[in-house]
């Protein structure tokens, strides 16, 4: 069978050039005016600008589940033309970028049932702009009676390679043929790295496909440069370990990225990312006195680097790349608010002048490029600012707003983000961002503590939907980065969220103290609202200090610790998710679904059917156990939607869900 493939192009994009829709019309069903404008996803999910610099792509959200691409021709009357649209609900159009001025390069990927497993797949296919005619270029599988399937459908490498027109090189996984449930013997399998055609999907083999491998870079000259390889344990599952081999510019055979040292110090760990091929470096991620930061490497066998970008308070986290060769031009690391460090003087300059320029100094993200870099497309944002994308032409020093990034929001009041810190019971000062209702004094206030996802994330200043809607409906939210957050380098980290939840949640816990003691909130309307593992900490608050919260809500929550070990059995990162959780008492005293005696607030739970980080039966789970143990508690499930519920009409019901439910657990004021 081979629907796997076929859902790259038949079922997943339907909808013709020109199709349109009608406005999403969930405001009358929801009965929450604020629901709809914040769950109403955003207009710009992806954007990209073609080598020429007059046309622009972009994906914006559909109606209810669903995504659409349109083209801009800023030459002719820059009328927004409609040419793609993904309705189905298993699967989202991720992104797509111009190969050239006429076609462009898409991502889709979604979750299918393989057995008892959900297995994300993702696929690329090329978009003529004029016609909107899809040409599949991810590898197929050979033979028609094949049963074997192919999650990855293939990754950009390079966008130019030596002036090779209408071809990209791209990465691609070339799985087993099966028949009759028998591997086929001599057959090819893992990763390489293809040269394709866009236009006919005709592929050329440039890199033998590795089972090892899981990831090429390619330099900025369109030549295969980086190759990692994973190990895995006798079981055929990943050990977390990785290999990293180079290529020398004038090419030959793979050689080990090894014996690595900084300013005469051995260097135990670099990830590359990127290759300069002009001064022939990998650019990557090491690690500096507990810190994440950016080191480069000439690719000679020397193997003496140095440090790019380094902090003493928080990782450096991510490579600022521009233009269709993807050149490094900084680094980017957040500390109160999010920084970019240029590493190109002239793009440093501008990014200064552009912020000084805008109203409320916002962030500026560099989103595009002509091949020249004489245009280029940005977003501004800041916490009250949702976006809006604009194109500069540095020639001319014009600067022309194009498209808003949420409609919906243009004219809606905002709460502005202020970074705070406040004690933890053992007086550890944690960092965390106050976000107040528009106008609001700061006191006296019903209050949400909100913890991020992850636990190995961070929150961070800007535009964030779930805490604008809750500002909006009058609450002072409090997002605190509790230890167990990233980005604070590795002591902050510690053990993780949960080997030492009782950490994390503690200063969770302490977050909503100090709202009271501070007079932001009434005591008896303070609640407590997070996703994914901000899911677990709320429901986990209650096992800790059952009286503090007076309501709780849990977005796609871990519930039991050994749950979320075991769901991974089936997968290759089992050992990882294994080790990553820990054995041992902490597991059980850990699990809010096996303390649901403990509960005091009513809880409210909302999760998709098809969330692989998270499985389902956790919240079907937690439902059980507090409607078994005579608590308070409501459940609203998601069909076929992942672990963010990427549907606007989901996220509308939600919110207004959680917004009358606050209201009845909270009582006037919320």
């Amino acid at each position: 069978m081979t629907w796997g493939n076929r859902l790259a192009i038949g079922l997943l994009l339907a909808g013709t050039a020109g199709a349109t829709f009608a406005d999403p019309v969930f405001a009358k069903a929801a009965g929450d005016e604020a629901a709809v404008r914040f769950g109403t996803r955003e207009n710009v999910l992806d954007i990209s600008l073609s080598p020429s610099g007059e046309k622009i792509a972009f994906i914006s959200a559909g109606p209810e589940h669903g995504e659409i691409l349109s083209i801009i021709d800023l030459s002719t009357d820059a009328t927004v033309r409609r040419i793609l649209a993904n309705s189905e609900i298993i699967a989202d159009l991720d992104s797509c970028e111009w190969a050239d001025d006429e076609r462009l390069v898409c991502s889709a990927s979604g979750m299918a049932d393989v057995g008892d497993l959900l297995i994300p797949f993702d696929r690329l296919f090329a978009v003529e702009a004029a016609s909107g005619k899809v040409t599949e270029i991810s590898r197929r599988q050979r033979g028609g009676e094949s049963i074997g399937f192919s999650q990855q459908g293939g990754s950009v490498l390079a966008l130019d390679v030596g002036g090779e027109q209408g071809k990209i090189l791209m990465a691609s996984e070339a799985v087993p043929e099966m028949t009759t449930g028998t591997r086929l013997a001599n057959d090819d399998e893992g990763l390489g790295v293809e040269l394709v055609d866009i236009r006919s999907g005709a592929r050329r083999n440039r890199e033998k496909p590795d089972p090892g491998a899981t990831r090429f870079v390619a330099d900025d000259a369109g030549r295969v440069r980086i190759k990692v390889r994973a190990r895995f344990d006798g079981a055929g599952r990943l050990t977390g370990n990785y290999e990293y081999l180079y290529r020398p510019t004038e090419g030959g055979v793979w050689k080990a990225l090894e014996n690595l040292t900084i300013d005469g110090q051995r260097v135990p760990y670099f990830s590359p990312a990127a290759v300069d091929a002009a001064r022939d470096v990998t650019y990557g991620f090491t690690k500096n006195n507990g810190y994440d930061a950016i080191a480069e490497f000439p690719l000679d066998g020397t193997g003496k680097g140095r440090l790019v970008l380094a902090r003493s308070d928080v990782d450096v986290d991510s490579l600022i790349r521009i233009g269709r060769q993807r050149r490094v031009v900084g680094a980017s690391y957040a500390t109160e608010k999010r920084q970019i460090a240029y590493f190109d003087p002239a793009l440093a300059r501008l990014a200064r002048d552009l912020a000084a320029a805008l109203p409320n100094r916002p962030l500026i993200n560099l989103v595009g490029a002509s091949a020249d870099e004489n245009r280029l497309l940005l977003i501004a944002a800041s916490d009250t600012q949702p976006g809006m994308v604009y194109l500069f032409d540095r020639r001319e020093s014009r600067l022309e707003p194009l498209l808003a990034v949420r409609d919906l929001l243009a004219e809606q009041p905002m709460g502005s983000m202020r970074p705070v810190t406040y004690p933890a019971r053992d007086g550890t000062q944690i960092p965390a961002y106050l976000t107040l209702p528009p106008g609001s004094d700061g006191k006296n206030l019903p209050a949400i503590v909100m913890p991020h996802g992850g636990p190995s994330a961070r929150d961070e200043w800007g535009f964030d939907w779930l805490v604008q809607y809750f500002t909006a409906r009058g609450f002072a939210v409090l997002q605190p980065n509790y230890r167990g957050s990233s980005g604070y380098g590795a002591d902050w980290y510690g053990r993780n969220g949960f080997k030492a939840w009782d950490v994390a949640i503690g200063d969770v816990n302490d977050a909503g103290r100090w709202l009271v003691s501070e007079g932001i909130a009434r005591p008896n309307q303070l609640a407590i609202v997070g996703w994914s593992y901000g899911g677990y900490a709320a429901l986990q608050s209650q096992v800790l200090d059952p009286a503090l919260f007076k309501a709780v809500v849990g977005i796609a929550p871990v519930t039991d610790l050994a749950y979320l070990a075991e769901d991974n059995r089936g997968y290759t990162n089992y050992r990882l998710v294994r080790d990553f959780i820990g054995q041992g008492p902490h597991v059980a005293a850990g699990s809010p679904r096996r303390h649901a005696d403990k509960f005091a607030a009513p809880v409210a739970l909302f999760h998709g059917t098809r969330d692989l980080n998270v499985d389902v039966r956790h919240a079907r789970a937690m439902e059980k156990a507090l409607k078994d143990a005579g608590k308070p508690v409501i459940y609203h499930e998601y069909e076929d939607l992942q672990h963010g519920l990427g549907d606007s009409k989901a996220r509308t019901d939600m919110l207004a869900t959680i917004g009358r439910f606050l209201d009845d657990a909270l009582g006037s004021g919320g």
